[in-house]
């Protein structure tokens, strides 16, 4: 297996700009459903240009520049360039509080900032004497009159008399290890940690994940996940060295009014976003009632039928073909649509995808890939590839990519997309690598003779029951939600004789069940105490705690309001803050123990 030695992402950028200067790169909404678009030349010149302004500012080879901002075309283009002028770019996610914008830009020694809007500017004033190193502000969107902010246009204007001998000096001096970016992990647990990632990190792990995957010409993607997670970032870089143009949505609340407009080949997503869609699909179904649901509950059994023969990797009768073909027109045609008419698969990643649920995708003619990343690995080890794949597992390893169990059963990587280290923190560094480069991952899994890996849990999040019973609730917490009417599970249960759950409710679905049982209720929070609506949900555990032997099941339930990202019980890759939570509601898990 070939792989190019490129000595830095700008020069992985430039080959495709060689090989397909006209073809689209980038789309984005300037209107809802109206997308301006550039193609591969303009993009490379408008990424020179970022780079001569940011020399133009002072940036030096190795200086760190944040970019707090949701993922978009400028987003995309100062990451290039300040790559490009031999910087290193730090993204923030740009729902973070002022306080965690402040340890960042502080901890990475950021010396420039590029802000989406007003917005964020407004959090970098509230911070502006604890970070005093930064030397400009530079503005996506808008325009302000204090000397500390650029607005974009004239932070451009800076390098249009700069020469290109400027830019390509930068370019001859950055070498394969230098530092690309800082990639802070979201934070589930602790302090958030910097993961030094090299220009080669990004650059072969961009052609492992090109080498894994089906692509062709003529394809399309679409992101909406955001750019400071690394998942986000790996699959802009994998669009360049494959030369698939890129759609960026306007917001995560735009998504299905996007998507439907940039009509994606694939796409990657999180696990919650499927969850969502799943559990909207079955509502609006069961909602519909008569007719219309006996023949979608018809259309599944053929489509889960198709699904079965599918992975068995046999052909598709013609009687069951002909079914199929109905189902898709009257049923699964709908899900398609929704999703741009175009899908030949997704990718899922982040955080475990429940089986049952991919089942129903791919019964409905969409495949999703499940795979597996981390901040520390470029957010790339594993995936199912398109014509071998399984439910439940996260697929084999990509091209260049070794992984093994250790003997505690814990999954551990080595390769070219593993981090340099943790940036200003050798003691975490020293503890996350074992001899001989391997990189310990935290999750516990098992990987087959095919070497498809199957991630159990991950090794904090296990639970030892008071009777010795080793429990991964990852599993029970995936299976919990595929009620249409439970949004989020967070089992309990560590050192205890038992296991209990904080379970948040599937908001659209328990408000219309409220609706035709005549429940009364003032505000939406009150249906988290109703005596009717805990008892649909305990009646929704048990009948999936039939799935798991007893000691696994759940004995008791609290009904919670939902966790978000603003409510910081998410983080913004949207996995639950485990520890924020158990934390949030000791009082209600008290309850649940009352011995």
């Amino acid at each position: 297996m070939q792989f190019v030695d490129f000595s830095s992402a700008h020069g992985m950028l430039k080959s495709t700009v060689d090989s397909y200067p006209d073809r689209t790169a980038y789309s984005w909404f300037v209107e809802p459903g109206v997308t301006e678009s550039v193609n591969w030349r303009e993009f490379y010149d408008q990424v020179i240009e970022v780079a001569k302004s940011l020399i133009a500012l002072g940036i030096k080879k190795d200086d760190k520049v944040n970019i707090i901002s949701y993922s978009c075309y400028r987003w995309a283009l100062s990451d290039l360039g300040i790559t490009t002028a031999g910087g290193c770019t730090v993204g923030i996610y740009q729902s973070n509080l002022p306080k965690d914008c402040q340890y960042i830009i502080d901890h990475c020694d950021a010396v420039a900032i590029f802000a989406e809007d007003q917005v964020q500017l407004d959090k970098l004033f509230e911070i502006k004497s604890e970070i005093p190193d930064v030397k400009k502000v530079i503005l996506l969107n808008g325009d302000h009159d204090d000397d500390w902010v650029l607005s974009y246009e004239d932070f451009i204007k800076l390098g249009k008399s700069l020469p290109d001998e400027e830019v390509e000096s930068r370019v001859a001096d950055t070498k394969s290890t230098d530092t690309a970016a800082i990639v802070y992990t979201s934070g589930t647990t602790g302090v958030p940690k910097g993961s030094v990632l090299t220009h080669d990190n990004i650059t072969f792990t961009a052609q492992s994940v090109k080498l894994s995957g089906e692509f062709q010409d003529g394809d399309k993607t679409f992101l909406f996940l955001p750019l400071a997670h690394i998942f986000a970032k790996s699959v802009m870089y994998s669009s360049i060295i494959a030369a698939v143009p890129l759609t960026f949505a306007r917001k995560i609340e735009t998504v299905v009014e996007d998507i439907a407009v940039a009509k994606p080949n694939w796409f990657a997503s999180v696990p919650r976003i499927y969850e969502k869609i799943y559990s909207k699909i079955l509502g609006g179904a069961e909602s519909k009632g008569g007719l219309a649901l006996k023949i979608f509950r018809w259309a599944v059994n053929v489509g889960e039928k198709v699904s079965d023969i599918k992975l068995s990797k046999k052909p598709v009768p013609l009687p069951l073909k002909i079914k199929y073909a109905v189902a898709t027109k009257l049923v699964f045609s709908k899900v398609q649509n929704a999703l741009g008419g175009n899908v030949r698969w997704c990718i899922s990643g982040a955080a475990p995808l429940n089986p049952s649920i991919a089942k129903f995708f791919h019964a409905a003619g969409i495949l999703i890939l499940e795979g597996i990343g981390m901040t520390e690995n470029t957010s790339f080890t594993n995936i199912n590839r398109y014509d071998n794949y399984r439910f439940g597992w996260v697929g084999q390893t990509g091209p260049g990519i070794e992984q093994k169990i250790a003997d505690d059963g814990e999954v551990m990587f080595r390769g070219r997309n593993v981090m340099k280290e943790y940036y200003k923190n050798p003691e975490a560094t020293e503890r996350t690598f074992a001899e001989d480069g391997w990189l310990y991952t935290g999750d516990i899994g098992e990987i087959d003779d095919e070497g498809f890996l199957k991630i159990t849990d991950r090794k904090k999040h296990i639970i030892i029951t008071a009777g010795g019973k080793n429990i991964a609730p990852s599993v029970i917490e995936g299976v919990m939600t595929t009620s249409k009417y439970i949004g989020q599970v967070c089992i309990i249960g560590d050192r205890r004789k038992y296991l209990s759950a904080l379970v948040t409710l599937e908001k659209e679905n328990i408000e219309d069940y409220a609706k035709k049982n005549n429940i009364q209720y003032n505000d939406y929070d009150e249906l988290n105490v109703n005596p009717e609506i805990v008892d649909l949900i305990t009646k929704e555990v048990q009948s999936r705690n039939k799935e798991f032997a007893s000691f696994e099941t759940i004995k008791k339930i609290s009904i919670v309001p939902e966790w978000t990202i603003e409510n910081s019980c998410m983080t913004p890759s949207m996995k639950i803050k485990k520890n924020v939570i158990i934390e949030e509601y000791d009082e209600k898990i008290g309850e649940m123990y009352p011995e």
